[in-house]
């Protein structure tokens, strides 16, 4: 035990001291993962039609994403895959709150965070200050590859899930309950399990998630799952970690009063058009 630990700790100082070269970089890259069912036993919808859907949101709920960073800053963005385009003209999810559509730019000295994101036909700049997690240390170990990894967790604040309904309507109870729904709470606490390793001593990590004395590897959050599947240090190509600087400029609160604004005049408008044609429903619930 006595040979392992000493190990360790020689590992983690010799990645220390490299840290201390100044042109030091990583890269990370990350799968996320989200189990979402949806029921379309009483929808009506034609089996081909279903198909499609199923496929679109495969290609939604399962995405690459790539984590460039140094001593202080790092980049996160998604990987762009060739078939990109088969998801438009279709349904969009949102599964990550808060996650940006383009890069995301954070810093652990000076505590900023800087997302571009698309919304609406519109190139949004969110600037914010990056989320002070409470993180508890846990006791739990794993390997992560070839990565001693440890456990930490924290509770967030966020969105209400929300059952989602589309198409034809006959009943008005159903109306009934939707606009109740929309009078409950907005946000609810939500566990975040968090594995990070002390081998790469940096407070960074995927999508929002940072201040842990290690790299994170892997988050845990509702349904959705995101995993460290490759680590590059010191790669031959060093990405460019500047700060994004096209979109207009709002912060968090800002944009996502914006999102609760539009998304309730685009469900103010199914609501009119399911009353003058109907159309199709069905039934999307998380798996647990």
């Amino acid at each position: 035990m006595k040979e392992i630990i000493i190990s360790i700790s020689l590992t983690v100082f010799l990645f220390t001291t490299s840290l201390i070269a100044q042109n030091f970089q990583g890269k990370a890259i990350y799968e996320s993962k989200t189990n979402l069912d949806i029921d379309f036993s009483k929808s009506g919808i034609p089996a081909d039609r279903i198909k499609i859907f199923q496929e679109r949101m495969k290609n939604n709920l399962e995405k690459t994403y790539e984590l460039s960073f140094n001593k202080t800053a790092s980049i996160y963005r998604e990987e762009e895959k060739l078939d990109q385009n088969s998801s438009r003209g279709g349904m969009r999810f949102l599964m990550m709150t808060g996650g940006a559509s383009g890069k995301h730019y954070k810093n652990v000295q000076t505590k900023k965070s800087t997302k571009e994101n698309e919304f609406s036909g519109k190139n949004f700049l969110i600037k914010d200050e990056l989320v002070a997690y409470k993180w508890k240390m846990e006791k739990e170990t794993k390997m992560i590859g070839d990565q001693m990894s440890f456990k930490a967790t924290t509770v967030v604040n966020m969105p209400v899930r929300r059952e989602m309904r589309f198409g034809r309507r006959n009943n008005k109870e159903e109306d009934k309950r939707e606009e109740e729904a929309i009078k409950k709470p907005t946000s609810e606490p939500v566990i975040v399990t968090a594995w990070y390793t002390l081998d790469i001593p940096i407070s960074q990590g995927p999508g929002d998630y940072w201040g842990l004395p290690g790299l994170i590897l892997e988050v845990s959050v509702r349904d959705t799952k995101i995993m460290c599947t490759k680590i590059v240090l010191n790669p031959k190509e060093k990405a460019e970690l500047k700060e994004p600087t096209k979109g207009k400029i709002v912060t968090q609160e800002e944009y996502d009063e914006i999102v609760a604004k539009k998304t309730e005049e685009m469900r103010e408008r199914f609501r009119n058009e399911r009353q003058k044609s109907g159309g199709e429903r069905g039934m999307m619930r998380h798996s647990n």
